[in-house]
Formats: C-alpha cells, structure tokens, sequence
C-alpha cells in the first residue's frame, strides 16, 4: 500500500518544475519583446536545433517559472546568461504568455534500439511507450503520463509542460542533469530528480524519443 501511494504521489507531482505562480501575460506584448529569443528559440518558440529546447506551448505557467529561475541564477544556463537582465517582472510573463500561445511543432520518433543493463537490444520506441504510460514498477518510477498526460500535452494550469513533441535530445539531456543534480529547479520535493535517478540511460534515450513524436491525434 505504501508503495502505491508513492508511486501515486510521485505520478501527481511529476515535473520539470512547479511553482504557484499566477501568469497575468500579454501574449501582444510578449511577441513584441520577443525578437531576441528568436535567434535561439525560433519566433514562434520552435527552435531550429535540438541544442535549444522548443518553448512554443509549453504553458504559460511552466514558462515564467523557468524565466524567473533563469533570470534569478536558480537555473543556470550558460547561453542564457545575461539575456533576461532588461527584462522586468511583467516583460517575464508577456513572454510566457506569447510562446504558450503557440503551437509546438513535432520532431518526431525514430526507430531505434537501446541496450538495457543486461546487455539486451530492445526496441527504443516500444519501451519509450511503455515507460512513459506505465513507468517501471520495478524501479519505483511512476507512468510520466500522469502529469504530463497520455499525448504529452502536460497540465498548463498545474505547471506541467508539455513534452510531445520536443526535441528528443534535448529532453534526454534534461532527465539526465535531473539525475546527476546538475538540474535542480523542480522544487523541494525534487520529484524529477528522483524520479531521473532511476532511469538507466537507456531508458532516458527511448522515452526522450517516444516523446518526440508524440501528439493529440485530434
């Protein structure tokens, strides 16, 4: 019982970050104080590499908490250093409004195949699945689709981004700065750290795939 509790209680609060903060944006504002994202982030939030994660409809709350951790120094990012110093409070959440008003555009999944720690070859794609929809009881990491939901469009009200669609390498970098505590924004429940420091690298390879590809089919 206790375990199932956990694992519920892990499923509720995972993400890649969670503040309580209320996003009052003007999305109009926010296109207009936009164009130095551009270079990097694209100028509707879809980056043109994976060196740079897609911000286009990742919500609006999610969005200002990682702005205000950026511009504070709690989550340091070299390539952002500096970039947010102009920019006030409500520049910060004009931007957050603008980039959740748009619309993500897929990487896409790609046929793989990973080495588990056994040394067996698995198909990438089907384990990406079955962690990202069931977890892995066996390791205590809980179905990621309980906070980000089952087409990866995440929870914008409760802070949880979306992650279908991102970048593959991109998020499999994050889940492992989470696991090695190089990340460490997801507040004092460090939910996504314990949550990444179960993960086997390859199993951060073939749910960062999955996700790349996963969408609302509607």
């Amino acid at each position: 019982m206790n375990s199932i509790v956990k694992n519920t209680a892990l499923a509720l609060g995972l993400l890649v970050a969670a503040p309580f903060v209320v996003a009052e944006g003007d999305p109009a504002a926010g296109k207009a104080k936009a164009a130095q994202c551009a270079a990097c982030h694209g100028p509707d939030g879809n980056s043109p590499a994976a060196a740079f994660p897609k911000i286009a409809g990742l919500g609006e709350k999610y969005l200002l908490k990682q702005l205000m951790d950026v511009k504070s120094g709690e989550r340091e990012i070299p390539q952002m250093v500096g970039q947010l110093d102009n920019f006030d409070q409500q520049d910060l959440e004009d931007l957050a409004a603008y980039f959740a008003s748009q619309k993500m555009q897929l990487s896409g999944a790609e046929p793989i195949s990973v080495m588990l720690n056994n040394s067996e070859n698995v198909d990438g794609l089907q384990l990406g699945r079955e962690l990202y929809r069931g977890g892995n009881s066996e390791t205590g990491v809980p179905a990621c689709m309980g906070c980000h939901s089952p087409t990866g469009q995440g929870n914008a009200p409760a802070g949880y981004p979306r992650l279908g669609g991102q970048w593959a390498d991109y998020i499999e970098t994050q889940l492992k700065a989470f696991r090695a505590g190089e990340r460490s924004n997801d507040g004092e429940t460090r939910v996504m750290r314990s949550v990444a420091r179960q993960l086997s690298d390859a199993e951060i390879k073939a749910v960062a795939n999955y996700l790349a590809g996963l969408h609302d089919p509607s």
